[in-house]
Parts: structure tokens; C-alpha cells; sequence
């Protein structure tokens, strides 16, 4: 099975390296820039501030077609099975207490969610529940 991520992050932070090529293409209008090496392939794409929706996901999405799962991490918004790693040094509950389209919370503490807890040290039985939850 191919699986493949994408990390959403809030934080504003520059995802190129200020000063190198790239970032300079940006910076004179590129409306793309791409790096190819010899083992990786990377793409920055501007994306306005207020552009929250989807479709920065769809334009992503072309890029793992060949993948049988894409995990998100990091976007309580988005669409789709949401599954919530929590422990209690976060200092704060869990999301799931609040937001029932969370489907089950991962921890190795007791939780007090209506959602189902699995535990965070068993990695096996976690991708079997992600399995049975995506019918493969």
C-alpha cells in the first residue's frame, strides 16, 4: 500500500530557502516555482492568505494519484475521516470532546470522548481500524 501526507500548518513560515533560486522566482512573479533533484520532486505554488478552501488539497492531490491513502495532519477543517492523536502533556482536552467529526481519538491514556479511543503504542491495530474505516 502507498500512503502518502501532507502537514497543514497555521503558522505563517517560509517553506522554500530565502536567497536560493527558487525562492528568487518566486519573489520576481513566478506563478510556480519547481525543484526537481534526484530523489525528490517539490512545488511552490502561491496560495492567497484567504484561500482556505479545498481546492489547495485538489491541486496537491494530482501529485500522490498514484497513492492508496493521503493522511492530512493538522487541518481540523477539511473534509474527510478525521482521527485525533492526543496525549495529556498537550495540556488541553482532547478536540474530540468538542467535535463530533472527529472519529476516534489515539492515546494510551483513558479519555473521556464518546468517540473510540485506540492506543497510540500499538501501530498495528491502528492501521488495521484505518483499513476496516477505508474498506481495503
Amino acid at each position: 500500500m502507498r500512503v502518502a501526507t501532507i502537514k497543514h500548518t497555521h503558522h505563517e513560515h517560509e517553506l522554500d530557502t530565502p536567497g536560493k533560486d527558487s525562492w528568487k522566482h518566486r519573489e520576481a512573479g513566478a506563478a510556480g516555482v519547481g525543484i526537481l533533484s534526484p530523489h525528490l520532486i517539490a512545488a511552490f505554488v502561491p496560495s492567497e492568505r484567504s484561500d482556505v478552501s479545498l481546492d489547495r488539497y485538489e491541486r496537491l492531490c494530482g501529485m500522490f494519484s498514484d497513492c492508496n491513502l493521503l493522511l492530512i495532519e493538522g487541518d481540523l477543517h477539511a473534509d474527510g475521516l478525521k482521527l485525533e492523536v492526543w496525549r495529556p502533556d498537550l495540556g488541553e482536552p482532547p478536540y474530540a470532546r468538542f467535535d463530533a467529526s472527529i472519529h476516534a481519538v489515539i492515546s494510551d491514556v483513558p479519555t473521556c470522548v464518546q468517540q473510540d479511543v485506540w492506543p497510540r503504542t500499538d501501530v498495528p491495530a491502528i492501521t488495521d481500524q484505518i483499513l476496516k474505516l477505508i474498506h481495503v
